[in-house]
């Protein structure tokens, strides 16, 4: 007779990420209105982009409750609790955190192969002769062309000839056995994860070249700050009166009524186009100088420094054990055909070291791992926003306050579920000990050889413990099986985490370089039209 599950168990372990749900969806809405254009905006785009970063923030939200879970059913002298001392009953607290990941899962493949795609290409068809209809059927007909490649992986994954389990007697099957016997395998299982996987390859490329630049350009621009205001303005008011003499001058030229050359005329055009720019700089400035709010950042100076130094110390203990986690794995770990799968840490990380600790005082660990899944889609914003979105060498749309269109926080926004996808992934080797067993500890019968006498010792649980002694999350059951049966994406990972710790350092020295921000940035752009322009001072 199956033991009945404890309210307070199911209380700790899903009424805060119930709370999370609420705070990722009032989250998304702040963002993305925070960004979006105020006169360039459609409200089936907005809303698309505020649900589709709100459910793969929800992907993330769901680790931290998959580790409470497994960690709480054993005892620190590692034993299981009286409730989940019966297999039935751990299977069926697990199932429910695996239908959880299933189900969003296939939330986020509908965004990114359906919904952001015909949105986007909905608005693009927008025309004053455009009736609804024919705006439909126009992104329809593009749409169609990401539900066949979303057909096509599923195929793939569903049909494909996989790795099949190791023989029983083998070493890999001593140190994996109990993955196959936790999770039963399915075609339908292997086709979401071959989706899913492939997505996360783009997110690791997206990983690398946002997260990992915004990882250190966030803490330095907010150490820096930003350029004086008044300083900024006497600046541009000189620039401007040098081209405004540099104007006179070939004004003057040409009094006497004859023909302004070509060259000469080029440059005149130039002149007006810098001397009409620079004005617009200067009334921003100017408004930016005289705006309290302005004012109030001055006075919340030292804290914005304090914060930005925090952030730098926490992206430094990230990278270190990310690195130590990377050569561990390739030291210990059981080679590239089976993913860089680690059975037993051996190298200390201090994230690891940290979180399994603090999971002894419920709930410091979550909010540690919250503030952890939190501080990486900070940075990953704090990239785009720096970079912007391109394609190869061209850069496509800009990312800027209350002056993104429609298409581009489409764009980020698929972005952003690219990267939270991938820092799942990036949790499990940050920390591969807490995000795979918890705080699980479990019994081991030794042998010392000299005395001929056998002993229990109690060690953290590993990749050596069966079934019946450790519970592995479901994230890192449906992460290490899939790394088995596709070695190719679990290489892929590992490799591009070596590319992320070599952009962070390419990084760290360019913000370090780089100067600091202008008062106004972002806020005055060549390509804005003047009614926008006056439009956003009036505001």
């Amino acid at each position: 007779m199956a033991v009945v599950i404890p309210h307070s168990v199911l209380a700790a372990g899903w009424i805060p990420f119930v709370v999370i749900i609420v705070l990722a969806f009032l989250f998304s809405w702040f963002y993305i209105r925070y960004y979006q254009s105020r006169h360039d905006s459609e409200v089936s785009s907005t809303l698309t982009a505020i649900a589709a970063l709100a459910i793969t923030l929800l992907t993330s939200a769901l680790v931290p409750v998959d580790i409470f879970l497994v960690s709480y059913m054993k005892t620190p002298d590692g034993h299981f609790k009286s409730w989940a001392a019966d297999n039935q009953t751990r299977q069926s607290i697990e199932d429910a955190v695996l239908y959880s990941y299933y189900a969003l899962y296939c939330a986020v493949m509908v965004f990114a192969f359906l919904l952001i795609p015909f949105m986007y290409f909905f608005y693009e068809e927008k025309d004053e002769d455009s009736t609804c209809r024919s705006r439909c059927c126009a992104a329809l007909k593009f749409t169609v062309a990401f539900i066949i490649v979303a057909a096509i992986l599923l195929l793939i994954g569903a049909l494909a000839p996989l790795s099949a389990p190791p023989a029983k007697n083998s070493t890999d099957w001593e140190r994996l056995h109990f993955l196959f016997n936790e999770l039963g395998s399915n075609h339908g299982e292997d086709a979401i994860s071959f989706a899913i996987s492939s997505l996360t390859l783009l997110g690791m490329l997206a990983l690398i070249t946002y997260t990992a630049y915004g990882m250190t350009a966030l803490p330095f621009t907010w150490i820096k700050g930003v350029r004086a205001a008044k300083r900024e303005r006497l600046e541009v008011c000189e620039d401007r009166e040098d081209l405004e003499e540099r104007r006179n001058r070939l004004h003057v030229k040409y009094q006497d009524g004859r023909r302004m050359t070509n060259r000469d005329r080029k440059e005149m055009d130039e002149l007006d186009e810098k001397l009409h720019l620079l004005r617009r700089r200067e009334r921003h400035l100017l408004s930016a100088e005289r705006s309290w709010l302005n004012k109030c950042f001055i006075v919340c100076r030292p804290f914005q420094m304090v914060f930005g130094i925090v952030f730098i110390l926490l992206a430094l203990i990230i990278f270190v054990s990310l690195l130590l986690s990377c050569i561990d794995r390739i030291l210990h770990g059981l080679g590239y055909k089976m993913g860089y799968a680690l059975p037993k840490p051996q190298l200390p990380n201090p994230v690891d070291i940290v979180m399994v600790n603090t999971q002894k005082v419920f709930p410091l660990d979550y909010i540690l791992i919250s503030a952890i899944i939190m501080y990486w889609v900070f940075c990953s914003m704090a990239g785009i926003k720096q970079m912007g979105i391109w394609f190869f060498w061209i850069r496509m749309y800009k990312i800027r306050v209350q002056r993104t269109r429609p298409q581009a926080l489409l764009f980020m926004c698929m972005i952003l579920m690219l990267i939270v996808l991938t820092n799942n992934i990036m949790l499990y080797t940050l920390s591969p000990q807490y995000v795979t067993f918890g705080s699980q500890h479990y019994w081991q019968n030794e042998t010392n050889h000299a005395t001929n006498e056998t002993f229990a010792t109690l060690l953290p649980c590993n990749l050596n413990a069966t079934q019946a002694e450790c519970t592995m999350t479901r994230m890192s059951t449906l992460t290490t099986r899939f790394f088995y049966k596709v070695w190719f994406f679990g290489a892929c990972y590992y490799w591009g985490t070596w590319g992320f710790l070599g952009i962070f350092v390419l990084g760290f020295i360019v913000s370090i370089v780089k100067g600091r921000r202008s008062a106004i940035e972002d806020e005055v752009e060549s390509d804005d039209s003047d009614d926008s322009d006056e439009e956003l001072l009036r505001a």
